[in-house]
């Protein structure tokens, strides 16, 4: 049985209204693990953390680069995480003069921590998807990710 023509307008009409939806839960969702993870900690942290975890040391400048957001914002956020002993500041090896920063044992842990307990509450909620639809939707998630950087990066040129 053939599937009906998909209309276009529909299809992005539809396409918005889910990414609010996911976007305005996202938030909601970051506030909350981002008490998990310390009760004084802002929501959007939980991001820049889960960032330096995945991607490894990197200069503030790098984190405001990825973000998309703006310098005062990304250097409150660390200066919380810092002060709360989840990140630590080291002198960058190729420019002494500047600093890298990383996730600390703790803030590693508690990451760590929280980050499996989501993984389990999405083999839960998603258990009766099969596996192939599950993968394809982060392959999906990736490439609508990778268009959004890319746009990111146009507009600070």
């Amino acid at each position: 049985m053939s599937r009906p023509a998909t209309d276009a307008h529909e299809a992005y009409v539809a396409l918005e209204r889910e990414i609010g939806l996911l976007l305005r839960r996202s938030r909601a969702i970051s506030a909350r693990l981002a008490r998990e993870l310390h009760p004084d900690l802002d929501g959007a942290a939980y991001g820049l953390l889960a960032l330096l975890q995945d991607t490894g040391p990197l200069r503030a400048s790098d984190l405001v680069a990825r973000l998309g957001l703006d310098k005062s914002t990304v250097s409150r956020q660390i200066s919380s995480l810092v002060d709360l002993g989840l990140v630590d500041r080291a002198a960058d090896p190729d420019d002494g003069r500047a600093q890298v920063l990383t996730p600390s044992a703790e803030g590693a842990a508690r990451l760590a921590r929280i980050r499996s307990a989501r993984r389990a509450r999405w083999e839960s909620d998603l258990s009766d998807w099969p596996a192939e639809d599950v993968a394809t939707l982060a392959v999906l998630l990736e490439r609508l990710n990778r268009i959004g950087e890319a746009r990111e990066a146009e507009s600070k040129e």
